[in-house]
């Protein structure tokens, strides 16, 4: 088991669009809560509100897919709303993960070394 790490960003939400997007985010956090596997969820917007970027580590690849499941039809209109979505994965998805993910082309980074 493989502790993963994600940083999605949400790269142009339009003004008109930003409530809606801040609502979603919220309920998303509020169904993460409990989630387990889930070790960091955490939303950051710019000091604009159009830019977002959302910090998330899992303790392997499961947790991720059952967090994916929890949250797919917030996230689809957020990807919407958002005006796309980077994502960018580091550890070492399994190849379900990976399967999983490959319609968003995330980056993946597998460690090198460090502390």
């Amino acid at each position: 088991m493989s502790e993963i790490k994600v940083v999605a960003r949400f790269a142009e939400i339009a003004p008109e669009h930003l409530d809606e997007f801040r609502a979603l985010a919220a309920e998303a956090v509020a169904g993460t809560r409990d989630e387990p596997g889930t070790l960091q969820y955490d939303w950051y917007y710019s000091a604009d509100g159009r830019q977002c970027v959302l910090l998330e580590r899992y303790a392997s690849s499961e947790a991720v897919l059952a967090h994916a499941a929890n949250v797919t039809g917030k996230l689809r209109r957020m990807i919407e709303l958002g005006g796309g979505l980077e994502l960018d994965v580091f550890g070492d998805p399994s190849p379900e993960l990976q399967a999983a993910t490959a319609a968003l082309r995330p980056r993946v980074y597998t460690f090198a070394h460090g502390l």
